[in-house]
């Protein structure tokens, strides 16, 4: 699916990445708002035009970012976030 974000720069779109449900270890479901911190997984679904940025990530990478960084945007029902690439903090092999 195509995004209709194009960032500029050097911005990254994330599309978050968020565990479906939390399961204690005696199998208790916990609610999404029983979560205490927010993601830090993403997967790159745009890359702006900074030639060091195309250097180190591409669409299809997952990446973590840093804690409270960026700007949440839903689009379709899809949570995407707009980061400078200085707060991605490593590619996921």
């Amino acid at each position: 699916m195509a995004v209709n974000l194009k960032p500029i720069k050097d911005r990254v779109v994330l599309e978050m990445i968020e565990e479906i449900e939390n399961k204690t270890k005696g199998g208790i479901i916990l609610p999404d708002t029983s979560s205490k911190e927010k993601p830090q997984l993403g997967k790159v679904v745009a890359v702006g035009n900074d030639e060091d940025l195309k250097k180190e990530v591409k669409v299809g990478d997952k990446v973590i970012y840093a804690k409270y960084s960026g700007t949440e945007v839903t689009l379709n029902e899809v949570k995407y976030l707009i980061l400078k690439f200085e707060d991605v903090l490593a590619v996921v092999k």
